[in-house]
């Protein structure tokens, strides 16, 4: 998208934070103002993370304003917020391909600038890299400075405060900025905490504060006093308390979108020795009223007309698989009062939003806690309820530990619902579920289901629930089913695969949605098809009569070909001492980039003609 300089004049002076910085503070405003604008105005063309990059505009700049980056490091906490980022860094002309296939990445990315200097798309991580850097520019010892920026959601994980106990321990000079754009933590914003703001971060609180420290140190009933009453008069007007016992200087709240007041307040924080935390009151969507009343739905959004102040409709057809799941959890729910569902902070993702109205009692939103989400799901289990963690793909990866230790190793009951199984598309190798087949597969007595369809997903998800032998859980990828008949609900005898069609010569297994595509791969081949609907345990007896039948096994499935479901075949057939030649189809051995999930599978070979294709070529050898 090419920049009207007529319509941005000050923006186009501000390619690179080099030339932001020449500019004098009393343009900022308008740099302010002329950013969101570009934002609306790129994102609502091109579609992308919306609200989040709106709420950060006043942020950026200053940061940028007050940090000599690239040599200072600017770290973004997963990166929904780094839309402006990315304009002010030499990315203007190319934001209109964000989330593309070939275009920008849609968060930071070290292969794609300098200024990018961590790589992210989960959260909670900007502080303990962070932490790294900052020792690294300690022991460098040539003033650079290190800014972790992180969202008030994003630092209920856990991983954010054990990076902050141990900053606190270190004592390393760092700044973290708490961006807080949900008044979770706090309300006290107006022109007296401004001030406070500037006046705590100034050099002569700064100077008064720790001389007074080391001068009382050697008589500690004053020493002690002073600490009590230090605390207990922040403790009045900002909630610093909880950061202060983890060893950070704590300076807020501040107005997030005051940027003259952000640069006040940065240009004295830089120059303070240990870690400092400066929270930031923020508003998602700032500047479009839309979005400000509405930053979920304007997360991320489609291409829309920034006039009409709506988003499109979505594409009509047929629900889509996290809408079956919070469906069918509705219809369990009413049947029994001990389900207990539980997400990490994806309520809206995983289709749980009428399930969180109908039973708040039965619905547990843990935040961004995924470890938490698991070993929670523990205790309810050994209580004797039933529950349901309902979690993307790509962020039980987090909890991998949990699952094994707290969930497997006691052979517990819970339903994991694995919602963005395969490939998810525009966010990219951070959220590509290509690997929950092999890293789950591999844990004892773990029953692992792949639905075909979404009347499957429904059978699977009620044969996991009732499954009380152990941990069981049901993986389904993103978008629309098929738009079969949905059946009353009964359970699925365990390892049992379902043959489709009758062939000779080929019988392709297919794991999980790609069934669709396999169809007319077997009718051009003549090929049997089977929906093998378990990758643990495998229906055997067929595999076996499959190899016995035929002179070729094709394994399809859209996970990582490596310990995937085709290996379980591969590693089946070799103990069983059976000689059949198997094409196994996947993933390769690489993280899979951005773009469509029709471009990504057709680049491949996961739609009909490229399964055809790979199965012709093998033959061909």
């Amino acid at each position: 998208m090419s920049l009207d300089s007529v319509k941005y004049p000050t923006l186009a002076l501000a390619n690179f934070p080099e030339e932001l910085r020449l500019l004098p503070k009393d343009s900022l405003l308008r740099l302010c103002d002329e950013l969101r604008h570009y934002l609306l105005d790129s994102v609502s063309r091109s579609s992308g993370h919306f609200a989040s990059g709106l709420g950060t505009v006043e942020l950026t700049v200053a940061l940028h304003y007050v940090y000599n980056t690239p040599f200072d490091s600017l770290v973004w906490d997963v990166g929904h917020q780094a839309y402006p980022h990315k304009i002010l860094t030499g990315r203007r002309s190319s934001i209109a391909t964000i989330r593309q296939k070939n275009g920008l990445h849609p968060f930071p990315w070290r292969g794609e600038s300098e200024y990018d200097v961590l790589s992210v798309g989960h959260s909670s991580t900007s502080i303990s890299a962070g932490l790294g850097m900052a020792i690294a520019a300690q022991r460098e010892d040539k003033g650079r400075r290190t800014v972790c920026v992180i969202g008030d959601g994003a630092i209920t994980a856990g991983m954010a405060f054990e990076a902050m106990n141990h900053a606190g321990d270190l004592h390393t000079d760092m700044l973290v900025v708490l961006n807080d754009n949900e008044m979770s933590i706090s309300e006290n914003v107006g022109a007296l905490n401004n001030h406070l703001a500037q006046l705590l971060s100034g050099k002569l609180y700064s100077t008064l504060r720790e001389g007074s420290k080391k001068m009382l140190s050697v008589v500690p009933p004053v020493r002690e006093l002073l600490k009590r009453t230090e605390e207990h008069l922040k403790g009045m007007v900002v909630p610093g308390t909880l950061f202060e016992e983890l060893g950070f200087n704590y300076i807020g709240p501040l107005d997030g979108h005051d940027v003259h007041g952000l640069v006040s307040t940065l240009k004295n924080m830089r120059s303070l020795k240990g870690p400092q935390l400066l929270h930031v009151m923020t508003k998602k969507g700032r500047g479009y009223a839309p979005a400000e009343r509405d930053p979920i739905g304007w997360h991320a959004v489609p291409k829309f007309d920034p006039s009409s102040g709506m988003l499109p409709d979505g594409p009509q057809g047929q629900p889509t698989y996290s809408a079956i799941f919070g469906a069918w959890l509705c219809e369990m729910a009413a049947q029994d009062a001990k389900l207990m569902a539980i997400t990490p902070a994806m309520r809206e993702g995983s289709g749980m939003v009428q399930f969180s109205r109908q039973y708040p009692q039965q619905y547990f939103d843990v935040a961004i806690a995924e470890q938490h989400a698991v070993t929670f799901a523990a205790g309810l289990a050994i209580s004797g309820y039933k529950p349901v963690v309902a979690i993307y793909s790509t962020f039980l990866q987090r909890a991998y530990d949990q699952v094994i230790h707290d969930i497997a190793i006691q052979n517990l009951p819970v339903l994991f619902a694995i919602d963005r199984g395969g490939i998810v598309g525009a966010d990219g190798q951070t959220h590509q579920g290509a690997f929950d087949l092999s890293f789950l597969r591999c844990i004892p007595g773990m029953l692992i289901m792949a639905p075909s369809d979404e009347n499957e997903c429904r059978q699977m998800l009620y044969t996991g629930y009732h499954h009380t032998a152990g941990p069981a859980a049901v993986r389904y990828p993103r978008g629309n089913g098929t738009g079969v008949s949905l059946e009353p609900l009964r359970i699925l005898e365990i390892a049992k695969a379902r043959v489709c069609r009758s062939g000779t010569e080929i019988a392709i297994l297919s794991f999980g949605t790609l069934l669709a595509e396999a169809r007319s791969v077997a009718d051009n081949l003549n090929a049997t098809l089977i929906d093998m609907r378990f990758v643990k345990p495998l229906d055997e007896q067929l595999i076996l009569q499959m190899a016995g039948s035929h002179r070729h096994l094709v394994t399809l499935e859209e996970n990582a070909l490596m310990g995937g479901a085709g290996s379980g075949v591969n590693e089946f057939l070799m103990a069983s001492k059976q000689r059949c030649l198997v094409l196994n189809i996947g993933l390769p051995d690489c993280f899979i980039p951005q773009g469509s999930q029709e471009e990504i599978r057709s680049d491949f070979g996961l739609d009909a003609s490229g399964i055809q294709r790979q199965i012709e070529d093998w033959l061909a050898k």
